[in-house]
């Protein structure tokens, strides 16, 4: 009862009756799963269970495995190096780097406040940008970049000592914008870029971007007229921007 429980759960029903030679390696993987299961384990311990499936399968096992630690309950510790796993089936997130954990916290937490460069760039799809510069007067000014800081902003760096500081601006994709209205509403904060590739992907478009040497990505509504070495104004919401300290790669809290 059990194991054809488990298999209708993996979807591995009409590959019960053959032996392991005549499967897959992604339905081996799936067959691994369900053999965890069905021993009704006090703790999960899963190695990157998904790495072997196609991208379908692995977005509804996904699915299948968030909803079967919802009805069993079992604590489960999960090994994955895709971020969107982790951000998508987790309730806590351990962050780590050669061995090193850098960080620990809830998802959502670990998204909105990275505690580094490392957990910044590595949490997030497109993942933040980064752009090295120094504050002037009330102005965050790298190469080719040159954005007002809302007084919060200031404030927090000023307490941090980082106002004469060579320090390093995060901004994720999806706070960049190409709309005449959020550049209007961002104005002191718009910065030219040149496109270097502009990927519709149906709902949103992902503008690759160059500025110097910088490399940008801005997730912007879906537009089909953006080409390769168009000339593009885009405005940041500093609002939403992160400070590191160039030296430590902490952020400014």
């Amino acid at each position: 009862k059990k194991v054809t429980a488990t298999a209708e759960i993996l979807g591995l029903v009409p590959y019960l009756d053959r032996k392991p030679k005549a499967l897959s390696g992604g339905q081996r993987q799936r067959v691994a799963l369900g053999r965890a299961i069905v021993r009704e384990a006090k703790v999960f311990l899963m190695d990157e269970p998904l790495s072997n499936l196609d991208a379908k399968l692995r977005v509804q096992m996904r699915a299948e495995i968030i909803k079967l630690h919802e009805r069993i309950g079992t604590t489960t510790i999960y090994v994955t190096h895709d971020q969107i796993e982790a951000m998508t089936m987790a309730t806590r997130i351990v962050v780590m780097k050669d061995g090193y954990i850098y960080q620990v916290g809830a998802p959502k937490d670990i998204y909105d406040n990275p505690d580094n460069l490392f957990v910044a760039g590595f949490i997030g799809t497109p993942p933040m940008n980064f752009l090295a510069g120094k504050v002037d007067k009330d102005y965050f000014v790298g190469e080719g970049v040159k954005v007002k800081l809302p007084k919060e902003q200031l404030d927090l760096l000023e307490s941090n000592k980082a106002l004469k500081k060579d320090i390093i601006l995060g901004i994720r994709p999806e706070e960049i914008y190409d709309s005449a209205e959020m550049k209007e509403l961002f104005k002191d904060s718009l910065v030219q870029f040149k496109v270097d590739v502009a990927e519709l992907l149906g709902a949103e478009t992902h503008i690759h971007a160059k500025i110097g040497e910088n490399e940008l990505i801005a997730k912007v509504n879906a537009r089909a007229d953006i080409r390769i070495g168009d000339a593009i104004e885009l405005a940041f919401d500093m609002k939403k921007a992160h400070f590191f300290d160039v030296e430590t790669e902490k952020r400014y809290k």
